[in-house]
């Protein structure tokens, strides 16, 4: 039996300011053909997972918290209890709204990295507006490199 244990998982710090740990895929010892799932942990105040698309469908499950949650032209708050799901190669974007941490599970399939953690950590997101879609009006700016760019 292959178990994966949050309390033993460090993790990985992104700079939009959270964690995510693999439970399913990535460096989890659980390893599935067709889908990975992860713990996320949005810090208070704006922790985000920025705007950003790629070609795996996705659900966001919110089990703490509450944050706003951008797709495509659309923009709501998602609440505990509530998931969302993301088409492929549709932009999407998370950003914590309250003052304490957000926790939410992600579900993508079929397996393996996406694209948007390698480019959040070297700095190299598409930037709303710019090279990407602009996020929906009223919406919460997107994290990019050291800068946060607005809407």
């Amino acid at each position: 039996m292959i178990v994966a244990d949050l309390k033993q998982i460090a993790g990985r710090r992104y700079p939009a300011r959270r964690t995510t740990q693999n439970l399913v895929g990535g460096v989890s010892p659980i390893q599935a053909q067709h889908f990975c799932i992860g713990n996320v942990t949005l810090d208070a105040d704006g922790g985000q997972v920025p705007w950003h698309n790629h070609d795996q469908e996705e659900v966001y499950f919110v089990l703490e918290g509450q944050a706003e949650m951008c797709l495509g032209e659309e923009r709501r708050v998602l609440s505990a209890g509530q998931a969302v799901y993301v088409p492929s190669r549709v932009f999407h974007q998370l950003t914590n709204i309250e003052e304490t941490p957000c926790r939410m599970l992600y579900c993508f399939g079929p397996a393996g990295d996406v694209a948007h953690w390698r480019q959040e950590l070297d700095g190299t997101l598409p930037r709303a507006g710019v090279e990407a879609p602009r996020l929906p009006e009223g919406s919460r700016p997107q994290y990019y490199g050291p800068e946060i760019l607005g809407s």
